[in-house]
């Protein structure tokens, strides 16, 4: 197969920023996806329903003439997020879930969530209302090896979570290990995944081969060979619960190359074509619409996109960086080939 035409797809995990980097990163994303879960994680954060919609304000006004895309908002947990709150954000129509950080968990989350019971009225509250609640599955705990912090988390937080509220729905995300992978696989109804680009097509090794190579590091971070066979096998398996979400993550690169270089890949400038061939690697590209363009819609409850877009087996390279204001953004696979390319406009 050399060419392949699939709905327009969606980004059900997505970091924009604000200001001058998110009028240059949106671009990306709005000449790939029709729609995208924009994460709360701002400095300070979304945490109530009219921050959400003046950033989406910002989101939409920074829109390039030509391009088409809606940004689908979320607010950050805390542990003082009231109920009332839910209702509200349930009432917006913008608002289309929570996102659970633990506290430290990541990029601008110091002021997540510490002990999950003080934020159980509020849970409650998601449930009632039906919004998702979107989880950063890591423990914070430096005991734990970072590379177990997520199996640590199912069963510490996440399996008693799903039991507690048995009709919330969960979106585990950035699943990177097999033990979450099984996780989901075997939940009860209404718990899935999002699955990134740099997970299905690296293993841990891309962080260190011929240096230290900051640019690949990410949160969750990278793991063995054999729980990044296991995120492919599942998502070429065709199961709806798991579906797109890059988790494309910009910083600029002297935030990266400094000497506590901040966790994030940005990768929207590629990611569908990324996805294509890790799908085609797999023997599995006849999967890939229903993966980008339709599980992730099916659970959120909104509309399939109408349009579709192209992706053609054509090798391109990325440049070195791309510029953003004084610094420079440095993108994924930078100076290195990508196998698929995008064909013109979406339709």
């Amino acid at each position: 197969m050399h060419e392949i035409t699939i709905t327009r797809p969606d980004d059900w995990h997505l970091h924009l920023r604000d200001g001058p980097l998110l009028e240059t990163v949106l671009p990306f994303t709005a000449r790939r996806f029709a729609r995208a879960i924009v994460m709360p994680n701002l400095d300070p954060p979304i945490t109530t329903v009219a921050q959400a919609q003046a950033y989406r304000d910002r989101i939409r006004a920074a829109l390039p003439a030509g391009l088409e895309f809606e940004p689908l908002m979320t607010l950050f947990l805390s542990e003082a997020t009231p109920p009332a709150e839910i209702r509200l954000a349930r009432e917006s129509g913008i608002v289309q879930g929570v996102k659970l950080y633990p506290a430290g968990a990541t990029t601008h989350s110091g002021g997540g969530v510490k002990q999950l019971e003080n934020a159980f009225a509020t849970l409650g509250a998601l449930e009632k209302h039906d919004l998702p609640l979107l989880v950063h599955g890591e423990v914070t705990d430096p005991e734990v090896d970072i590379f177990d912090r997520e199996a640590r988390f199912i069963d510490r937080v996440l399996e008693p979570l799903a039991e507690r509220f048995p009709a919330l729905r969960i979106v585990f995300e950035h699943v990177t290990t097999r033990e979450a992978v099984e996780f989901v696989q075997t939940a009860r109804a209404g718990i899935a995944a999002t699955v990134t680009p740099q997970h299905l097509l690296y293993d841990r090794n891309a962080l260190f081969r011929g240096g230290l190579r900051p640019h690949y590091y990410c949160l969750p971070v990278l793991k063995r060979a054999s729980h990044r066979s296991a995120l492919l096998e599942a998502v070429a398996a065709g199961s709806p619960r798991f579906f797109l979400g890059t988790d494309s993550a910009p910083h600029l690169r002297a935030a990266k190359e400094g000497d506590r270089g901040c966790a994030g890949i940005f990768s929207a400038h590629a990611a569908l074509e990324l996805y294509a061939e890790a799908f085609d690697s797999a023997g599995a590209l006849e999967r890939l619409d229903d993966f980008a363009s339709r599980f992730g819609a099916a659970f959120y409850r909104l509309p399939r996109n109408r349009g579709t877009v192209t992706l053609t087996r054509s090798e391109w390279t990325p440049p070195a960086h791309y510029p953003a204001g004084n610094s420079e953004l440095v993108p994924l696979r930078a100076c290195e080939p990508v196998r698929w390319s995008l064909k013109g406009p979406p339709d």
